[in-house]
């Protein structure tokens, strides 16, 4: 058996970090808009925001979950857009969502529909 890399270039990676128990919402929402997995993990926060949010009364926990999206390119700010809203963003204290460029990864694709794109 012949062991082949397939490098993949078009993509984009996006990471969420939200409060604990989110974390579901936010890879249902975006299973919905096309993301073929995730990667969710969990984490402990804190900063100065948790500081001054509880001044305020708001209680802001340090457990968070971090979840990890690799998608194309093309399908990128549409599932940025539902993780946004799903993990309730815009809300003070419910985490951060950031977007990078994969300059390269690799990983299995099916020898049929790796010839589809290296024939283009």
């Amino acid at each position: 058996m012949s062991r082949e890399l397939v490098v993949l270039t078009d993509a984009v990676l996006i990471t969420c970090v939200v409060q604990r128990g989110v974390a579901d919402a936010v890879v249902d929402a975006a299973l919905d808009a096309g993301v073929q997995g995730a990667t969710v993990f969990y984490a402990r926060g804190t900063g100065v925001r948790q500081r001054a949010l509880g001044v305020l009364g708001v209680t802001v926990g340090a457990e968070k979950e971090v979840i990890l999206f690799i998608v194309p390119s093309e399908q990128a700010e549409l599932i940025f857009e539902r993780a946004y809203l799903a993990g309730k963003l815009d809300t003070p204290g419910m985490g951060l969502i950031t977007m990078s460029a994969v300059e390269k990864m690799a990983t299995y694709v099916p020898h049929e529909i790796a010839e589809r794109f290296s024939s283009k």
